[in-house]
């Protein structure tokens, strides 16, 4: 971090604090989220934070479904900052869990990338972003993958590797093999699943954790994966030969929001908080430590820190959007095909 970014960051915190409502004095914000990266966030967000309102902070941790499950039970009061991956989020917002939030008390949107400031119709925004694509072993697959449709090519037979239909890309590469059989998945389901059984041959096995992708690349039972980029220096780490496909169609962007339940006992304490979070100095900082990527756009990063994310305008600018919405929507009735296919 430069002396001039921290410089700044030290004084809008101290600002901060002198500027601190008396209203937050004594208040709890409470967070659902994941719990990954504790000790980071601790020291980076949740500290600094502290400093500036003035308030206690506590925390509700789990996954997705899990967390969703416990909003719903309590119809959207318990927590008043809530961190989802976009098709759970969308999953809320159909729930009718989330407020649509005033954007004029979120200073920080407009230094966003235009996909992050409002993904999901005046809801939350997405705080961090990362992509879905193909990752294979330079050292054995010989001719490059630039293209979603070589997924099907036949010197990938026995050697791929797909996320389960549960798991967040899952539903997406039912999606592609509908674009390679020339058909609207949304639209058209067998035409998209005669796709996903004409992939069958190339698979050797759905994974459901990144784990689980990454020690097939390690045995070496697989040289190609559709993976999520959050995993990708976990599988340099242990095969340095594996790359991210360039893929002439571009990756799929998938986006992390953050919103305010409709239950929140302290909605003004949870805008400050997003604001807060969406801040170019934190933003900045949390990108350079490994916690996430940054939808601010005034973020600079060395290209060593940038190869961990999906960074930069061009980058960005290539990536496809899938609707949640309508993914929400379509795989409940996919997972059944799917698991005949793979016999599951």
């Amino acid at each position: 971090m430069s002396r001039t970014i921290k410089a700044a960051l030290l004084l809008g915190l101290a600002s901060a604090s002198l500027a601190t409502p008396a209203f937050a004095q004594g208040k709890t914000l409470t967070i659902s989220w994941w719990g990954f990266n504790g000790e980071k966030l601790e020291e980076f967000v949740l500290a600094p934070f502290r400093e500036q309102c003035g308030c206690e902070i506590q925390f509700e941790t789990g996954n997705n479904g899990e967390r969703l499950n416990k909003l719903q039970i309590r119809n959207g009061a318990g927590v008043d900052v809530a961190y989802f991956s976009d098709s759970f989020s969308q999953q809320g917002i159909e729930l009718g869990l989330f407020q649509q939030l005033d954007r004029s008390k979120l200073t920080n949107l407009d230094g966003l990338y235009d996909l992050a400031k409002d993904p999901q119709g005046g809801y939350g925004p997405a705080y961090t972003i990362g992509r879905v694509g193909i990752v294979y072993d330079s050292a054995k697959v010989t001719t490059p993958i630039t293209s979603w449709n070589d997924l099907w090519r036949e010197d990938l037979a026995s050697s791929l590797s797909l996320p389960g239909i549960t798991t967040t890309a899952g539903p997406m590469v039912v999606v592609k093999a509908g674009e390679h059989q020339g058909v609207d998945a949304f639209a058209d389901a067998d035409g998209a699943f005669a796709g996903i059984e004409a992939l069958k041959p190339n698979v050797v096995k759905n994974y459901n954790t990144g784990s689980e992708m990454i020690n097939l690349f390690s045995t070496g039972e697989v040289t190609a994966a559709v993976a999520q980029d959050f995993t990708l220096g976990q599988i340099q780490a242990a095969v340095p030969s594996v790359v991210w496909a360039d893929l002439s169609e571009g990756s799929i962007a998938t986006l992390n929001t953050v919103n305010i339940p409709k239950g929140a006992a302290e909605p003004e304490l949870a805008y400050q908080f997003i604001n807060f979070i969406l801040s170019p100095e934190i933003q900045q900082k949390l990108a350079e430590e490994g916690v996430d990527a940054p939808v601010v756009k005034s973020v600079e990063l060395t290209p060593e820190q940038a190869s961990l994310w999906t960074y930069g305008a061009d980058v960005i600018a290539g990536l496809q959007s899938i609707d949640s919405a309508k993914l929400n929507a379509a795989k409940g009735g996919w997972v059944d095909r799917w698991n005949e296919i793979f016999g599951m």
